[in-house]
């Protein structure tokens, strides 16, 4: 199973230019609100033409320019999941379901929408309207809808958007029990970083309508190559970088110059994962003295904003967002100031030019 893409298209504000081959390990679309992930998806799809470019499925011509072909959604054997999930609300389970099978006969149809029920753990529900439904039971129908065509190529477009965390991730365990049998070709558009890294085994990450980085899930998230990579992959400590000597680097919005590793040269911005900062006891390479200006409380989380000069009482002026447990926090809150923080060159982001 293969899938090439290469395609341009005219967009309102940005031109999507984007060219990437996907095969059974599932590929993740990463990117910002408006860099051209759902659009890639609708060319795919056939519900959109690109300007110019190809889309190649198994050695299938789905669209060439050059040559004048583009094959309509019906013949692209292209299952499409949409974020609204786009049922029909005049139709049953079953009805929306079987609606793409109407080529069929009545009982190899009937066959097929019962495998799928069962499949999706929808029985019982099979004459239900969709306003009968809930969320995670329309997105369930909608994904049997997507596979029960047996498409070569399932595309998600940020199914679990409109979920709560508690179905969002009971969905992303069903739909990795679902896709474990599928052969075909999976993209997964998404900006929910975790969710990327729970179901996808290679990420490609967009921006402003052009490939930024493609490869391994765990080489983008550990080692993001780019700006907008490292941003869309959360990393929240981010300062631009000047070359010094012998591995040093300055992080200009830091405040501090540090040592990066000597093989680290030709740096633009330097990075840091919240969760990656560390304290330190005492003195020492990359160890800073740091202030903590206020902080944020999630549930089971603290993230506590940092200066490395002594702020003013009014100052909400920060430099580091450091995210630890709740646990951890009241180990440390009563620690005398300054903190002393260790950033360790082995977590350090560190961007070329």
């Amino acid at each position: 199973m293969r899938l090439l893409v290469d395609i341009k298209k005219k967009l309102k504000g940005f031109r999507l230019e984007i060219a990437f081959e996907a095969d059974q390990d599932i590929l993740g679309i990463l990117g910002a609100s408006g860099s051209g992930k759902s659009m890639t998806l609708r060319c795919i799809a056939g519900i959109e033409t690109p300007d110019e470019g190809k889309i190649i499925l198994n050695d299938r011509v789905l669209f060439d320019s050059k040559r004048g072909i583009n094959l309509p959604c019906q013949q692209r054997r292209v299952g499409f999941l949409f974020q609204n999930y786009a049922l029909y609300p005049h139709m049953t389970v079953t009805k929306n379901i079987g609606f793409a099978l109407s080529g069929l006969s009545s009982i190899r149809r009937e066959e097929k929408v019962k495998k799928a029920i069962s499949m999706m753990q929808l029985e019982g529900l099979e004459n239900r309207y969709p306003v009968q439904l809930s969320g995670g039971q329309q997105q369930r129908v909608a994904l049997a809808r997507a596979l029960v065509i047996e498409p070569e190529v399932l595309l998600l477009d940020e199914p679990f958007s409109a979920l709560d965390e508690f179905l969002r991730n009971q969905m992303v365990n069903q739909l990795m029990s679902s896709l474990s049998d599928y052969n075909g070709v999976t993209l997964f558009v998404t900006h929910n970083m975790e969710e990327a890294y729970r179901l996808c085994k290679r990420i490609l990450v967009l921006d402003h309508g052009r490939k930024e980085v493609c490869g391994e899930r765990d080489e983008i998230f550990v080692h993001p190559s780019t700006l907008p990579a490292a941003q869309v992959t959360g990393c929240k400590n981010i300062s631009t970088a000047k070359n010094l000597s012998d591995g040093m680097i300055e992080a200009k919005e830091w405040g501090i110059s540090l040592w990066a590793g000597e093989e680290r040269t030709g740096v633009a911005h330097v990075g840091i994962r919240a969760n990656h900062l560390r304290r330190a006891e005492g003195q020492g390479s990359n160890v800073f003295e740091m202030w903590p200006v206020y902080t944020s409380e999630a549930p089971f989380r603290i993230t506590v904003y940092l200066s490395t000069v002594q702020p003013e009482i009014s100052s909400k002026e920060f430099r580091f967002q450091w995210e630890m447990s709740k646990d951890r926090w009241i180990e440390l809150k009563n620690q005398p100031l300054p903190w002393k923080v260790y950033l360790d060159p082995e977590k350090l982001i560190c961007i070329p030019k």
